[in-house]
């Protein structure tokens, strides 16, 4: 059984290399899966994985159908996992070095339409303490592009009503994203009127919780997008992703410049947030709480 190298795994990449509870639970998934696999082939301990059986397995997830993109996080997975092995001593050499990830092809993001998005944060609303706080999730979502993992990371203490940001602390580095009136309108109306009825103490840190007063999990969030998506009317993909894509589109469609959006986004590199923009746009240098203010359709 490789069960304790994945479990040793897994710890060193939280303790040591700080990755996200997401990044982690998907390693954890891509390699349990991997060792049933060799189990199945009477495989029980890592040494006995050769780089032709990873290849095998590689293979084998291609005939079951497995997406591009799925196989190749599987990929890093491996690698990420062999080569901690190795440098654990635990092996001598790594049977994962030479696998080659499947070319995935760049689709283009899912985008909403300003009018959809009017369409799906007026689902959310009224004045239970639950419409509230979902109208409130909505409208920071879009109106700062953070991570679904972010938003519902968020504290308290994060925010800053009267400077109208948020401090995010998504992929190890701290980003100040601004926001607008409406998101500040929302956030004012859930915390005055809303969250003391899932808490049992104003003290606690969360910003968003459940009706337990845990926090917010991707998944429980997931299903609130999907379900105000579909009282709007809204077909095709929908994901809390998709109001990330849009509010990058939206604000690069009214003229922000690339920089600006990179940096609100996380981005670490610019080329990828240029899928936002078409390629004839012209880059402007403008600061990024100006363009914000001059960009986004919920100003």
């Amino acid at each position: 059984m490789m069960t304790k190298e994945i479990q040793d795994f897994i710890h060193y990449m939280r303790e040591a290399k700080k990755v996200s509870d997401n990044t982690a639970i998907c390693y954890e998934r891509d390699l349990r899966k991997m060792e049933r696999y060799f189990l199945e082939q009477g495989i029980e301990q890592v040494g006995q994985v050769t780089a032709t059986g990873l290849n095998s397995y590689i293979l084998y997830q291609e005939k079951q159908g497995r997406r591009p993109a799925t196989i190749s996080r599987g990929i890093a997975a491996l690698k990420a996992f062999y080569g901690y092995l190795l440098q654990e001593r635990v092996l001598v050499s790594n049977p994962a070095g030479e696998l080659k990830s499947p070319k995935v092809e760049k689709r283009a993001p899912s985008i909403l339409t300003e009018g959809e998005i009017a369409r799906l944060l007026e689902q959310a609303g009224g004045s239970t303490p639950k419409g509230l706080r979902d109208r409130a999730m909505l409208e920071l979502l879009y109106a700062t592009g953070i991570r679904v993992s972010e938003l519902v990371s968020l504290q308290v203490s994060d925010v800053n009503l009267a400077m109208e940001y948020i401090v995010c602390n998504g992929g190890g580095k701290e980003r100040v994203i601004p926001f607008g009136t409406v998101a500040k309108g929302a956030l004012e109306a859930y915390l005055h009127k809303g969250r003391s009825t899932f808490v049992q103490e104003e003290s606690e840190p969360w910003l968003f919780t459940n009706c337990s007063g845990q926090p917010m999990s991707r998944q429980g969030f997931w299903k609130l997008v999907k379900s105000y998506g579909k009282k709007a009317g809204i077909s095709g993909e929908l994901t809390p992703h998709t109001l990330r894509h849009s509010f990058a589109s939206h604000l690069v469609d009214n003229g922000a410049d690339l920089r600006s959006v990179q940096e609100m986004l996380g981005h670490a590199d610019v080329a990828t947030t240029h899928m936002y923009a078409q390629a004839s746009r012209e880059e402007g240098k403008g600061q990024i709480r100006e363009a914000y203010r001059k960009a986004h359709p919920r100003k």
